[in-house]
């Protein structure tokens, strides 16, 4: 074909044009065209589905799009969060993230797949669920002082036991030692099915775990809760005295959960996500869904959530710093 100077001007006249129309086709205004992939980074089945599923329902409503929860196990949730990382920001791949690879992992691992800072786009917490501080339901210890009594009067021969190195359990006890000059042993195991069990034995005598592990043994009477991690009592344990309220504490630590994006979501796609899922968490249903869960939901928007990572992280650094904790994988 012969080339010749009028060819050559239309086509670079429809350049412009042809990308203008493909920029407006891809315009952020017009998302979602498509199914959104909502990613969760533990295994299928258990609380995180569950949480997922519910939200998703609701959102994909709203959305007028199908969001399909998909999971990527592995590597305590660091797997799942880096594929999101790295995945293209536009919005149809979003995801789960909790305070582990958030806020306590990047301190805690040597080496990290992804950076929180540069490759995230923390967007909202929409559950959370507040950490308790138990004992066997047959212990004489009655109270948050009696344990802390009890643990000073014999330095170093009442054991805690948390659901592995590193994990929220670990660390918020480890802050509740340094409020008090406390000296227990860690006992770390590699999870509720089996720290819950030492507990009852006698193995161990006390644990901090989130509030949907334990909360069906509590009101069975096989664990007496002492106080919960958040600022105020939570609705399931109207009796059980806060940390805070209690001056041991004077910043809460939740289990949360949370919605995230790759860096670089354009801030049309991120405001509509928070928008939906913040929406989601106030309906009856989903109300209801988290209550029987044992979980709550903390207002939040994108800017105090993104200020309370930062936070965290800073606090969990400078714990897992003095205690010596990072691990190389």
């Amino acid at each position: 074909m012969k080339v010749t100077r009028r060819f050559l001007t239309t086509l670079l006249g429809a350049a412009p044009l042809a990308a203008a129309v493909q920029a407006k086709a891809q315009s952020p205004s017009d998302w979602p065209t498509r199914p959104v992939r909502f990613l969760v980074p533990w295994p299928a089945g258990g609380l995180n589905d569950v949480i997922a599923r519910s939200f998703n329902d609701k959102v994909s409503k709203s959305l007028g799009q199908t969001v399909i929860t998909d999971f990527k196990a592995g590597a305590a949730g660091r797997i799942g969060v880096t594929e999101i990382a790295k995945a293209k920001p536009d919005g149809y791949t979003i995801g789960m993230g909790n305070l582990g690879p958030l806020t306590i992992f990047p301190s805690l691992y040597k080496q990290m797949p992804y950076s929180v800072k540069e490759d995230l786009t923390p967007i909202t917490m929409f559950a959370a669920s507040p950490l308790v501080l138990v004992v066997a339901g047959n212990s004489p210890i009655k109270t948050a002082q009696e344990l802390i009594d009890a643990a000073k009067a014999k330095p170093g021969v009442m054991n805690f036991a948390s659901v592995g190195q590193g994990s929220p359990a670990h660390l918020t006890f480890e802050l509740l030692k340094k409020r008090t000059g406390i000296d227990v042993v860690h006992v770390p195991f590699k999870g509720t099915n089996e720290s819950l069990p030492a507990l009852f034995a006698g193995d161990v005598q006390t644990t901090f775990d989130t509030l949907p592990s334990l909360l069906p043994h509590i009101q069975a009477g096989r664990l007496r809760a002492l106080a919960v991690t958040t600022l105020a009592r939570v609705p399931q344990l109207p009796d059980v005295p806060s940390l805070k309220e209690l001056s041991l504490a004077d910043s809460e630590v939740v289990s949360w959960y949370a919605l995230i994006a790759p860096a670089g979501t354009p801030a049309p796609i991120v405001n509509r996500l928070y928008k939906e899922y913040t929406a989601a968490a106030q309906t009856a249903e989903v109300q209801k869904l988290l209550s029987d869960q044992g979980l709550i939901y903390l207002p939040n928007t994108t800017a105090q959530f993104q200020a309370r990572i930062a936070e965290e992280t800073a606090r969990w650094a400078q714990l897992i710093k003095e205690n010596k904790l990072e691990l190389d994988q």
